[in-house]
């Protein structure tokens, strides 16, 4: 109960550690998740991924979201040589669940290739994503140093608008 008091008598403190715990967690938080064939039609055939893919940028610890029929089509992964021919015999992984509703986390670099099976890979069911490392975050801009200059504009300034403002208020009660 007394550090709730306490936080209360100064929420500019508070608010400012509260600002810097969500800066310091945001990296955490910035994992996307992808939904394949979004706005087309979800995990479907006659669809073009490799459009759907070209201006998206796929990172660590994203995630594909394949949203599909569950009773004809899959989510398998394979090696580009299977993507390429549509071959689902060597599997990498298969992470049909048979729900159609099927997450897949992109957790390492590299190219990886999926395909549906049963024959909807020869109509365009088959996407390949170029996973990466995030982009470091951008440095923060140096801190400026104050010259003297701007030391002495501020001594002058603020007292002057402090000056201002008793004139002012001063001329207000005489008038009022």
């Amino acid at each position: 109960m007394v550090r709730v008091a306490a936080a209360m008598r100064f929420p500019p403190l508070f608010a400012t550690v509260a600002c810097a715990l969500m800066v310091v967690m945001l990296p955490q938080v910035t994992a996307k998740r992808y939904l394949v064939g979004k706005h087309m039609g979800g995990w479907t055939s006659n669809v073009n991924y490799t459009v759907w893919a070209k201006d998206k940028h796929f990172y660590l610890e994203d995630w594909l979201y394949f949203v599909y029929d569950r009773n004809q089509m899959s989510v398998l992964e394979v090696n580009k040589t299977n993507y390429e021919t549509c071959n689902s015999d060597h599997l990498l992984g298969n992470y049909t669940t048979g729900a159609g509703r099927d997450v897949v986390e992109l957790n390492v670099t590299g190219y990886r290739y999926f395909i549906s099976g049963n024959g909807f890979c020869y109509g365009g069911m088959k996407l390949a994503v170029h996973t990466v490392k995030k982009p470091s975050p951008p440095k923060p801009a140096p801190v400026k140093s104050y010259s003297p200059t701007t030391c002495y504009k501020s001594q002058f300034i603020v007292p002057l608008a402090f000056a201002v403002g008793i004139v002012w208020d001063f001329f207000l009660n005489l008038m009022g």
